[in-house]
């Protein structure tokens, strides 16, 4: 048997089975919001490189790069 919860006011609270709770959208917004912050994690990343590391990466090599990746696909 399960102990019952008690909110902070010492009101009980019913117990919910989550797997019949339906999937909120709060759910897919968070993948989304994750996804994204990696996805500029990466993106800034790469430009500060290119930035600020201009004699290992130039920007005119990078863009050679990205051309012929386009090129092959």
């Amino acid at each position: 048997m399960s102990r019952s919860a008690f909110d902070p006011f010492g009101e009980p609270v019913p117990a919910v089975d989550p797997s019949t709770e339906p999937v909120r959208a709060s759910k897919w917004l968070k993948s989304a919001g994750i996804g994204l912050f990696w996805g500029l994690v990466g993106v800034i990343v790469l430009a500060r490189a290119v930035f600020f590391e201009p004699s290992d990466l130039t920007f005119e090599r990078a863009v050679a790069w990205a051309q012929s990746l386009l090129a092959s696909l």
